[in-house]
């Protein structure tokens, strides 16, 4: 071994495995007592150091906000919050989580007031302001905030709008041309090559309506009163009978048939009582509502019977008849379930979510409805 050598105080020892054990016997054991207390010391000193050290750290971290970018993989995304100033109807709802729902990043709904500055966008419902303005937000207002008109009624069924020029940025309706379209549903592609058969629940009963606002001016009233004089039609709703378990879909799901008549007529508005009640039952649509070429924008031609296409209400339940007699004609109306689904869409989760995703996309873009009653009634 070579030698090394130890300083020791007072004097030099040459570091020889004789020498050293020699050394270490000479040494008191109280020695060895006070060297291990002060490497404990020195050990918790060390440790208590580490924790101050994590703890400093931590508040210096920046607090939790929605104005933090949101990150993803290697895209930032500038979040965005959409304050929703009236509730529709009033009623109070949960918030919807858009990227739980819909898979919508960095986007924060809320219905506080105070975030107001803050917020990208402000959702208005109308039915809730019906052209009140002092109902709207007052005082200071972003540039760059887009205040959003929402509605989902026809114009039949919507006042006020006079009051409103120049009030709102963009619209969100059920209108093909609004800046956020929101329908009431729509027809998706099947994944792969779609279905080869198409199964269909039995049927005994031909056709079927539900109605909830029964008024004798309205044109579907007045079509199903010459309608009923050629063809039985069950009626539930406020005049006729109850709903099985309360179910539209359940009940519909019997017939073969089913009356999809708006409450009134303009375009694209083509409500749940044609994606709920009438499809997702596998029912025929006989629609009464905006003309077939409208309706031929969200659907295959052969989906469903228009009434415009028979020259009278008794030619109409020829037909109907003529196809519940020959089961492989009425089929055909159902080829499209071969390549599509449908979707109904989902109040009031969904519209919300779709101005997050509207807003990232339109960018710094801004515009002014100057006249949203023209725009409307038109």
């Amino acid at each position: 071994m070579k030698n090394v050598v130890f300083l020791e105080p007072a004097r030099l020892v040459a570091n020889t495995e004789q020498q050293r054990r020699h050394w270490y016997k000479k040494l008191p054991v109280c020695y060895f007592l006070m060297m291990k207390l002060l490497c404990s010391q020195v050990y918790l000193a060390a440790f208590a150091c580490m924790l101050l050290t994590v703890y400093l750290c931590f508040q210096k971290l920046p607090q939790a906000s929605s104005s933090v970018p949101f990150v993803t993989g290697h895209i930032v995304m500038d979040p965005i919050i959409v304050l929703l100033w009236l509730q529709p109807f009033g009623k109070k709802r949960p918030i919807p989580d858009c990227q739980t729902l819909y898979n919508i990043r960095a986007c924060t709904l809320t219905t506080d007031r105070d975030q107001y500055l803050r917020s990208q966008a402000v959702i208005i419902h109308h039915r809730d302001i019906r052209g009140n303005l002092s109902t709207l937000p007052q005082g200071h207002r972003p540039v760059s905030q887009r205040w959003i008109w929402m509605n989902f009624e026809s114009p039949s069924h919507t006042s006020g709008l006079k009051k409103l020029g120049g009030v709102f940025n963009w619209t969100m309706s059920y209108r093909l041309d609004s800046d956020v379209f929101v329908p009431y549903g729509y027809l998706y592609p099947k994944k792969g090559y779609g279905s080869k058969k198409v199964s269909l629940p039995h049927k005994k009963k031909l056709v079927a309506w539900v109605i909830s606002n029964w008024n004798e001016e309205h044109t579907r009233v007045k079509y199903y009163i010459r309608l009923r004089r050629h063809i039985p039609i069950d009626v539930y709703g406020g005049q006729g009978m109850e709903l099985s378990n309360n179910s539209i879909v359940q009940t519909v799901s019997q017939y073969k048939f089913y009356l999809a008549f708006e409450n009134s007529q303009h375009p694209d508005y083509i409500t749940e009582k044609l994606w709920r009640n009438a499809f997702m039952s596998s029912a025929v649509p006989v629609v009464l509502g905006p003309g077939r070429a409208n309706y031929e924008l969200f659907l295959p031609p052969d989906s469903f019977i228009h009434i415009d296409d028979f020259r009278s209400p008794k030619v109409l339940a020829d037909y109907l008849n003529f196809l519940d007699k020959n089961p492989k004609l009425y089929k055909k109306y159902f080829m499209w379930k071969k390549h599509y689904n449908v979707h109904v869409t989902s109040f009031w989760s969904e519209p919300y979510c779709s101005v997050c995703k509207a807003i990232r996309a339109a960018g710094s873009q801004t515009k002014t409805m100057s006249d949203l009653a023209l725009w409307f009634e038109a």
